[in-house]
C-alpha cells in the first residue's frame, strides 16, 4: 500500500472539509444534525468521543467536491422525496478510496443500487463505500471484491487497517456520476458523515 505523508492528508481533509462547510451551509448543517439519527449530537460529539477522531482517514484521494449532503433530497434519477443516508464526494473515475477506520469486512456486493461495495465494522460503527470498481465473485474458498485493474482484492471477514485502499471511486449502482457514497451508521442508527468529519477536522488540524 501507498502511504501518504500524515502532513498532506491533513491538507486534503482541510480542503474537503472547507468544500463541504461551504457548500452545506451553517445553517442547512444545523437542521441536518438531528435527521434520520437516533444518536444524541452531545453523545455522538463527546469529548471522550471525539478527541480520538483524529486518528481516522478521509476516504476518497483526489477529492474534488461535495455533490449529495445527508438527510432528504429530491432523487437526482426520477424528482422524487427521498432519504439520501450517506454524503457524496466527488471524484475523478479510478481516484482511490481509502478505509475511515480499521475494522472488519462484514459485506461485500454489486447486486443492489448501492453498485459495488463493501462495510466494515468498527465496533459499535459500521462504515459502507457505494458505488465502486470492481465485482464480487463467489469461491468455495469465501467471497471476493475484485478490482483488477486498481489492483484490489478484498475478502469477507478480511481486517483491514485505518488508511488502507479498499477500493476506487466507480459509477455501478444507480448513480449519475463518478463518486464515493459513504454511509455511517453507530449502533445501527444512520449518522452525518458530514459532522465526523467536522470533528476530525477540527481534531486534525488543532494536533
Amino acid at each position: 500500500m501507498t502511504h501518504i505523508p500524515a502532513i498532506r492528508w491533513n491538507r486534503l481533509l482541510t480542503i474537503a472539509i472547507a468544500t463541504i462547510l461551504l457548500s452545506l451551509g451553517s445553517n442547512h448543517l444545523q437542521n441536518l444534525r438531528g435527521v434520520a439519527s437516533h444518536v444524541p449530537e452531545k453523545a455522538l460529539l463527546a469529548q471522550e468521543v471525539s478527541t480520538i477522531w483524529e486518528k481516522g482517514s478521509f476516504p476518497v484521494e483526489n477529492f474534488q467536491s461535495y455533490t449529495s449532503p445527508f438527510g432528504y433530497r429530491a432523487s437526482p434519477i426520477d424528482g422524487r422525496r427521498q432519504f439520501h443516508n450517506g454524503l457524496d464526494l466527488a471524484a475523478p473515475r479510478g481516484s482511490y478510496i481509502r478505509n475511515w477506520w480499521g475494522g472488519r469486512i462484514t459485506k461485500l456486493s454489486d447486486n443492489t443500487a448501492c453498485g459495488t461495495s463493501v462495510t466494515i465494522e468498527s465496533g459499535s460503527w459500521s462504515h459502507s463505500y457505494c458505488h465502486m470498481e470492481g465485482h464480487v465473485e463467489h469461491h468455495s474458498s469465501g467471497v471476493y471484491l475484485i478490482d483488477r485493474d486498481g489492483g484490489i482484492q478484498l475478502t469477507l471477514g478480511q481486517d483491514i487497517s485505518v488508511g488502507a485502499r479498499i477500493g476506487r471511486v466507480g459509477m455501478t449502482g444507480r448513480t449519475t456520476g463518478p463518486h464515493l457514497h459513504w454511509v455511517l451508521k453507530h449502533n445501527g442508527n444512520y449518522v452525518d458523515p458530514g459532522l465526523v468529519l467536522k470533528e476530525m477536522f477540527k481534531r486534525q488540524t488543532a494536533s
